[in-house]
């Protein structure tokens, strides 16, 4: 679905709600190793159950709210992939229910258009000089993709990770890395530039040896700049998106402390308007919005950009 007053654009929610009766619940490796498996497992299954009957009413709200996509949360079924208490949905007394559930779901978003996303930790890295951690990142990545073909999630975005002492060096396995990867991964995978490391042109000539979309965090893109205007950076994302046929996507948040206020890092609890780019105005593209006051702040820039359309046409 298409904002109010923006229908060729839609803003996107991230994970959680401030205000709206919806929540997702938790476990810890602690917890559940204190249990026999048959408890661990029914404990487990309660908490999916939950967890994705609440993943419908986020859908239900965000359409009520006139939001047009939503990040899942990454830990959607907790410890899943835990070396120790890691469990496949088959194993949970309610395996099926929660299949049934989560199909209902990739219904109901694709009936209202809701666009669906994951957005891994940073502990998955696929830079990393390091095997292990390569290795536990495939397997993260591997249950979130199977997450996401059940849900009918179309992207799961990336940071690059770290520079390692050779930034060209960690692109480069990144990229051998990535071309091993299953179909169900190479799919949906992202990559966003950051606020310390990757900027725009670092990742673009990786982005478009692979076909991989770009996803443009302007935010980051302020605080890490690397000589392209918001609007260059914003074309050159687009292309990697239009080169596999999907709608593009980009990340708005502004600074706690505003721009000259000290570390501009930090995102605030709603959006400024002026951090808005003006070059994006008109364009087709999905934007999740990243601020502590979660949908407030959704819903708050919705009003305050179609404020300002109506002054501009009146």
């Amino acid at each position: 679905m298409r904002t109010r007053g923006w229908e060729i654009m839609r803003f996107g929610l991230c994970c959680l709600f401030r205000d709206e009766p919806v929540s997702f619940r938790t476990t810890t490796v602690r917890v559940l190793s204190a249990l026999p498996r048959e408890q661990q497992l029914q404990k487990l299954s309660v908490i999916c159950r939950d967890n994705v009957s609440n993943l419908q009413l986020a859908l239900e709200t965000v359409r009520r709210l006139g939001i047009g996509a939503f990040r899942i949360m990454s830990p959607l079924f907790p410890r899943m992939t835990h070396p120790e208490v890691g469990y496949a949905l088959g194993d949970l007394p309610d395996g099926a229910a929660i299949i049934t559930l989560m199909n209902d779901i990739r219904l109901y978003a694709r009936r209202h258009e809701i666009r669906l996303s994951f957005h891994p930790d940073q502990f998955v890295v696929l830079s990393s000089p390091h095997a292990k951690v390569v290795d536990n990142s495939i397997r993260e990545l591997e249950y979130q993709a199977q997450l996401a073909e059940a849900l009918g999630a179309e992207t799961i975005n990336l940071h690059a990770g770290g520079v390692y002492g050779d930034k060209r060096l960690a692109l480069e396995r990144f990229g051998r890395v990535f071309s091993g990867l299953p179909a169900i991964i190479k799919s949906r995978l992202t990559l966003e530039n950051d606020d310390i490391s990757y900027s725009v042109r670092d990742l673009l000539p990786l982005c478009e040896q692979h076909a991989i979309p770009l996803v443009y965090d302007v935010h980051h893109h302020r605080c890490n700049p690397d000589g392209l205007s918001v609007e260059q950076a914003t074309l050159l994302a687009a292309e990697t998106w239009a080169a596999v046929g999907r709608e593009q996507y980009c990340h708005l948040s502004s600074p706690r402390a505003g721009w000259q206020g000290g570390d501009p890092k930090p995102h605030a609890d709603y959006i400024d308007p002026a951090d808005f780019p003006d070059c994006w105005r008109g364009r087709a593209m999905t934007v999740d919005i990243e601020a502590k006051a979660k949908e407030l702040a959704v819903v708050r820039l919705m009003a305050d950009l179609e404020a300002l359309s109506d002054e501009a046409a009146g």
